[in-house]
Formats: structure tokens, sequence, C-alpha cells
């Protein structure tokens, strides 16, 4: 079994390897949080130098682990009961797990605080973040297609961004955080 260190590592150089280990490893769901929280302070950091709020850290960090719970479900959801091939055998730990260490090279994103840089690093870390994101759930959801994974990744992400449109509609814009 690799360490935590060398798990993130491989995790961010794409090597499908790590997300089987991690697939399979139980006790790595809180390696995969860890993870996650890194990558949502990393964002955080980076958002604080254009806003100069601090409260953007523990909002974006929390943010972070929801999203990931919430991301890990709706992706078992289609990619198990609406797209599977016949191989496709997963729970949401196996997602949670492989997603989390996919998380890995979102904490590039820290280095958004780089004066005249910083956008690159976010777009840099946040693309290879969804590179890795696609390796993990072909291999969480036993995929031969990565072409799958991807829409996998596609529907998911258009059924969470309609979620979010619908809550901010109900919310209103007098109760966004921005206008208050």
């Amino acid at each position: 079994m690799s360490s935590f260190a060398d798990r993130m590592l491989r995790a961010a150089k794409l090597d499908p390897e790590i997300y089987e280990e991690v697939e399979a490893d139980q006790s790595a769901t809180p390696q995969a949080a860890v993870v996650v929280v890194l990558s949502g302070l990393a964002a955080g950091v980076s958002g604080m130098a254009y806003t100069g709020d601090a409260s953007g850290l523990i909002v974006g960090t929390l943010g972070a682990l929801l999203g990931w719970v919430i991301w890990a479900a709706l992706i078992w959801a289609i990619g198990t009961k609406l797209l599977p091939e016949d191989q496709t055998e997963a729970d949401v730990g196996q997602l949670l797990r492989t997603i989390g260490f996919a998380a890995t090279p979102g904490i590039l994103r820290a280095g958004g605080v780089i004066p005249g840089l910083g956008p690159i690093f976010v777009l840099v870390g946040s693309i290879w973040m969804l590179v890795a994101t696609v390796i993990g759930v072909r291999q969480a959801l036993d995929y031969k297609s990565t072409w799958r994974a991807v829409g996998v990744c596609v529907i998911g992400w258009v059924v969470l961004l309609v979620v979010q449109l619908l809550l901010m509609q109900i919310a209103g814009p007098a109760n966004m955080p921005m206008n208050q």
C-alpha cells in the first residue's frame, strides 16, 4: 500500500492504478477527504487574493466537502444506473475515494495568488483536476471506455449546474451572499 503523499503524487500523474488502489481501500476515505480539503483551501486562498475576505476559506472548504459528497453520489447514480457497462459495479464510497484523490491537482490553484500568473495556475489546476476526475470515474465504474466516463461527468455536471441555478432562483438575488 502506498503512503498518502505517494498516492497524491500518483493521482496527480494520472496513474490509473492509484485510482484502482484507493477504490479498493476503504481506509483511504479519510485521506480522500483531506485531499478535498487541501484542494478547497487552495481555491479559497486563491479567491482571497481577489476578494480580500478570509471567510471564503471556511465557506469554500465546507462547500468543497459537501460538493464532493454530492458529486460522488450523483456520479454513482448516473454511472451505475443510467450509463453502466456490463462489468460496472461500484458504490458511493469507491467514488468518494477516487474523486477525492482526483482533486489533488486542484492544490495548484493556490498559485492563484501570484500576480500576473494566478489565473493560469487556477485554469491549469482546474483542467488537470477534471482530467483526473474522468480517470478516477472510469476506474471506479470499471468502464472500458474513457468517453463513457467523460459522458457521465458531463451529465453529472449539467445536473449539478441546474440544481445550483434552481437553488439560486429559490434563494433570490437579495439572499445571495454577495448582495448582503
